[in-house]
């Protein structure tokens, strides 16, 4: 899948994601063919943090 390159979008898009199709980051990074360890360094970079307990981004 393309994700949005904007920071913004990408936190969006991702945070719709988990809260309505994925139980945790490991399922969508796994369905959808996403590195996960670039994804959360993009959104770390724009001031973001994967919170496990809630399932997004923070």
């Amino acid at each position: 899948m393309n994700l949005p390159k904007d920071p913004m979008m990408l936190y969006s898009v991702i945070n719709l994601k988990l809260r309505d199709m994925y139980s945790n980051l490991d399922a969508l990074c796994e369905d959808l063919d996403v590195n996960k360890e670039e994804l959360v360094a993009a959104l770390a970079a724009a001031g973001f943090e994967y919170d496990r307990e809630h399932n997004c981004f923070v």
